[in-house]
């Protein structure tokens, strides 16, 4: 096992103990050398404005519907994904009017199931698909793993990010590939070649010039 997928094991299985919420698994930031902002294709000012919808989100879900609920919120360029189980389906269109309600939200797929809340085992168990996807992705010498955003819930792993056909494509075929994985659902934001071209562009124009 490589150092990078032990890495993302060992924070992934960290995290899943920490929390009861899905985990979403990113290579990058300080964990592994600093790179999210640089690498990750929304801008920060938008990163920042995911994190602070997933927060919200969250915040009020659980003051509106406390534990009888299970949700987790993930937001990737305001876009919202819900995921986890409500007990019935009044509940689960409160979660989705929640979220509609929270500013600078684009859109929300709501996925979220009705029936029984998972157990802390069925939720161990996606932390580990996701680590089992996210470091396959990694292995991908094709794909720029950090474009990807990786979300499990009960074995379906949901895919967020802004990427091209070719890259969608791909990673969908590996996260299919992985062991334990039930369905592959794409959450992804479609761009051309030339967008992702001009992305890279971008970042190497706002790179500092090193001093000579």
């Amino acid at each position: 096992m490589t150092k990078t997928r032990c890495l993302i094991l060992a924070a992934a299985l960290g995290a899943g103990f920490l929390q009861t919420a899905c985990v979403p698994l990113i290579v990058g930031g300080a964990a592994v050398g600093g790179a999210l902002v640089a690498t990750d294709r929304r801008t920060s000012g938008t990163q920042l404005e995911d994190q602070g919808i997933e927060l919200k989100t969250s915040n009020r879900i659980r003051e509106q519907l406390g534990d009888r609920v299970h949700i987790s919120v993930n937001s990737y360029n305001r876009m919202v994904l819900l995921t986890g189980e409500t007990r019935n389906d009044e509940d689960r269109a409160a979660v989705d009017r929640i979220a509609q309600g929270v500013d600078n939200v684009s859109s929300v797929l709501n996925e979220v199931g009705v029936g029984m809340l998972s157990s802390l085992s069925s939720r161990a168990n996606d932390v580990a698909i996701a680590a089992k996807v996210k470091a396959s992705l990694v292995d991908a010498k094709d794909l720029i793993s950090n474009a990807f955003y990786v979300v499990v819930e009960r074995g379906n792993v949901y895919i967020m990010g802004r990427v091209t056909e070719r890259e969608a494509n791909r990673a969908t075929e590996i996260a299919r590939g992985v062991r334990g994985v039930q369905k592959v659902v794409r959450a992804m934001e479609i761009i051309s070649e030339a967008e992702l071209a001009a992305m890279g562009q971008a970042q190497q124009q706002a790179k500092p010039k090193a001093s000579e």
